[in-house]
């Protein structure tokens, strides 16, 4: 009977684990499910955003693009759920706006999750669900979140979404490339790190018509670096020493 018990436990511990992790996830740890040669590699994963070519078609093309694939639901209220979205300069920048930048106040820019050097979200993640990639990546592994939000109040840039209800009641087409998630679970942009892993760019930069640049910013020759070289940048409040790895080019 003891024996039993104990063979009834150890297989339910092995099957925690397996749903632990959803397929993406484990894809991204495990490199199961891709070709190790195909696979994107850097030391710092980084994206720097061309705001003098953010046009709001170019804005639209990436949401949809990134919104689509990875299943995010349309809710049009306060629970609405996004990865990536548009806020004027002076929510992103509050902190370094003054009164005579009044051109630039309501320009409209695109944000997302920064994927900081130094997240404090998974700092405060009680159960380990969203974690920091040896590239820089922060990811979620939503079998893991208990809907805690501690990660959300730990967030300083607003970067997550909390599902108040079942989000596959709001799409009306699946993309089965990438999980669906579940109500009470917190989700946000990975930088695509799925497709990273299979050798592909980042959905949204793909189709930013250059606006959106992407590449290993310990790399002195990635196109990310030049562009940090060749034009003056900032990033979203410095001061809180988080390191955020998302960079605008003004």
């Amino acid at each position: 009977m003891k024996s039993s018990r104990r063979k009834f436990i150890k297989m339910a511990g092995f099957a925690a684990l397996g749903w632990s992790v959803c397929p993406s996830l484990a894809g991204a740890r495990s490199g199961l499910y891709f070709q190790e040669q195909d696979r994107l590699r850097a030391k710092q994963w980084a994206m720097a955003i061309d705001t003098k070519r953010l046009t709001r078609d170019v804005m639209d093309k990436c949401i949809e693009a990134c919104h689509s694939l990875h299943n995010v639901p349309k809710i049009d209220s306060n629970q609405d759920v996004k990865w990536i979205w548009i806020e004027p300069f002076k929510n992103l920048f509050s902190d370094q706006a003054h009164p005579y930048l009044t051109d630039m106040d309501y320009k409209p820019f695109l944000t997302l999750c920064n994927h900081c050097e130094n997240p404090p979200c998974v700092r405060v993640c009680p159960t380990r669900a969203t974690f920091r990639r040896p590239d820089g990546i922060v990811l979620m592994d939503f079998h893991r979140c208990i809907g805690c939000r501690f990660c959300m109040a730990g967030c300083p840039y607003g970067s997550r979404s909390f599902n108040f209800s079942d989000p596959r009641l709001h799409l009306k087409k699946l993309d089965h490339e990438y999980p669906t998630r579940t109500k009470g679970v917190v989700e946000k942009c990975e930088f695509c790190a799925h497709r990273l892993d299979k050798g592909q760019m980042p959905a949204c930069v793909e189709v930013s018509e250059g606006a959106l640049i992407f590449g290993d910013l310990t790399d002195p020759s990635s196109d990310v670096r030049r562009a940090l070289k060749e034009r003056y940048s900032l990033v979203r409040k410095p001061k809180l020493g988080t390191g955020p790895q998302v960079y605008y080019l003004i």
